[in-house]
């Protein structure tokens, strides 16, 4: 991969050479892939670290993606999010109304790269009442969807992965 021209090295150029915005090769072979092709042939996974809790236990929560193309692969985004995730599709377990900066940005793979992030769940749900306070509810037994995905702009194919848990 061509990286970054050393300074010294720009200072001599001048015309077209001296302009930084150049495809590299990665950039070139990433381009030939259209972006609905990436977001459908990006790999997702989810796992937690057991499948049975007992109520109010924590949740360790592994996510992967993997890019299976030897060629770097980008997915748009609408917003700075770039994944995240949910709980019975409470985004973050929580009912409060989440925000990010609505300018666009893209997540980004090299040829064959895996992103790999682990995080907890608190095992709670937050509820935000209009003119209350904040609440921390313990769920009820049974079972739980916990669901990863890539934040891709809305009507298109969103990559996903889900893995249910059990709360006793």
């Amino acid at each position: 991969m061509v990286g970054p021209t050393p300074r010294s090295d720009r200072s001599e150029r001048s015309g077209a050479d001296a302009d930084d915005s150049r495809y590299t090769t990665a950039n070139f072979l990433a381009a030939l892939v259209p972006t609905a092709l990436a977001r459908r042939l990006l790999r997702v996974s989810v796992e937690t670290d057991r499948q049975v809790y007992d109520r109010d236990d924590s949740v360790e929560i592994t996510v992967e993606f993997k890019n299976p193309l030897p060629v770097p692969i980008d997915i748009p985004t609408p917003e700075q999010r770039r994944w995240g995730w949910t709980v019975d599709g409470l985004l973050e377990a929580s009912d409060e109304n989440r925000y990010t900066r609505s300018r666009p940005s893209s997540f980004s793979f090299a040829g064959g790269e895996r992103k790999r992030t682990s995080f907890v769940w608190n095992g709670r749900f937050e509820r935000h009442h209009e003119n209350g306070p904040r609440e921390s509810v313990v769920p009820d037994p049974g079972e739980y969807e916990i669901r990863v995905f890539v934040a891709t702009h809305e009507g298109t194919f969103r990559p996903t992965a889900t893995t249910t848990v059990t709360l006793r």
